[in-house]
């Protein structure tokens, strides 16, 4: 493995790191990150991100030339994402649809559909969700009960969708749902590119613990898609799930990046917490827990490297990404657990009660859980590594 950056990528660096400084919002690198909870200022908030991201080149930096994008190396979107992270950026309103929707219409969309959506996923004018998990379908995808039933030229769909991120705020959908049944369940399912601007679509917040809203349930009853909102062929729709499955976990283990600025943020903690009137750092305990968790995070760090590698040489991700996930999400639930470990019982205090007037630690080690869940749970990427890579027997279980 080479660690070092060409100096045509440092200065890729260089650019996008003065492009940040120049276009963050007002104070956000002097530690003024207030982004607004109201839903429609929140929503403007960061579709303008997206938007001034998009007039720098910076949105979808991996798209191709063609699509608006910088046809951007491996290497260059992994400074990319250390950038970001770096900075605390925003996040992308757009998520879903620059790094999974986007690249899947490329692929296997329609031209009539690259044209209506792509440039509205780039600049943030249509936000996109996905409609994949319900409540007797979540790692199991094959359960999904939602039925799209033809009549005519378009499509009556009925049932619901669950843990549906950013929903609340979303324009489209890509959105499994039940054509046919057969005897092998993967066949039957088609996807659907809905609009959520109908009568036939209702949102429903789900409030996590951390008292924030990200995720949704969708209830459909008779929305209407058509024909021309059909990605692939009709009940071929689990090929096309695959492929955007392979976009979303892809990106999942650059996570790592802010694993690594956590853990830094973790140092600063354990110097500012004191203990009998010494920074908690200095507690010998403390120390060889910081190094466990550095040890850890860093090798955590080299094995997405390592993974790095091989995809570089293969030309296309594979399940050593189940690695990188599983890993980078544990660690990130044990690492926070830690910060609140290190407070002691102000540890347990949120909002402006908590320490230094900010639940920043609070907050993320609630949020932490959901990272063990959401792009496939430990459990299932433990299967698929034992299964792909490590060539163990199928889990009989299944």
């Amino acid at each position: 493995m080479d660690f070092s950056f060409t100096e045509k990528e440092e200065a890729f660096r260089q650019e996008f790191r003065i492009w940040l400084e120049n276009n963050l919002p007002d104070g956000w690198l002097d530690g003024k990150r207030d982004i607004p909870e109201d839903k429609e200022q929140y929503s403007e908030f960061l579709r303008n991100w997206q938007r001034k991201l998009y007039e720098g080149g910076w949105a979808a930096i991996a798209w191709p030339k063609k699509y608006g994008g910088r046809e951007a190396s491996l290497i260059e979107e992994i400074i990319y994402q250390q950038e970001m992270v770096r900075v605390k950026a925003p996040p992308l309103v757009n998520y879903v649809g620059i790094h999974m929707v986007g690249p899947t219409l490329m692929q296997i969309g329609t031209e009539e559909q690259k044209e209506a959506y792509i440039q509205k996923i780039l600049t943030g004018e249509e936000v996109w969700c996905q409609g994949y998990s319900e409540p007797n379908a979540g790692s199991d995808l094959t359960a999904i009960q939602t039925s799209a039933v033809r009549d005519g030229d378009r499509w009556k769909i009925n049932g619901q969708k669950v843990w549906t991120s950013f929903g609340h705020l979303a324009d489209r959908c890509f959105l499994l749902a039940r054509t046919s049944r057969g005897e092998k369940k993967h066949k039957g399912i088609t996807v659907f590119l809905l609009d959520m601007n109908q009568p036939g679509v209702e949102t429903r917040p789900i409030i996590q613990m951390d008292g924030k809203h990200d995720f949704n349930e969708v209830y459909l009853e008779d929305a209407i898609a058509y024909d021309a909102d059909i990605v692939g062929e009709v009940d071929e729709g689990w090929r096309v799930m695959i492929a955007l499955l392979m976009h979303e976990r892809s990106g999942i283990g650059a996570q790592v990046f802010t694993l690594e600025q956590q853990f830094e943020d973790l140092v600063v903690l354990a110097k500012e917490v004191q203990e009998d009137g010494q920074p908690l750092i200095q507690n010998p305990f403390t120390r060889k827990t910081m190094v466990d968790l550095y040890t850890r995070s860093r090798g955590s760090l080299l094995n997405y490297y390592r993974n790095l590698t091989k995809t570089l040489k293969n030309g296309q991700p594979s399940a050593e990404g189940s690695m990188d996930k599983l890993i980078v999400s544990e660690l990130t639930k044990e690492l926070f657990s830690q910060s609140l470990s290190m407070q002691g019982h102000q540890g347990v205090l949120w909002k402006e009660d908590a320490i230094f007037g900010d639940s920043y630690w609070q907050d993320n080690f609630l949020y932490s859980f959901g990272m063990t869940i959401g792009g496939g749970t430990s459990e299932v990427q433990k299967n698929t590594i034992g299964e792909r890579i490590l060539g163990l027997p199928k889990d009989l279980g299944r």
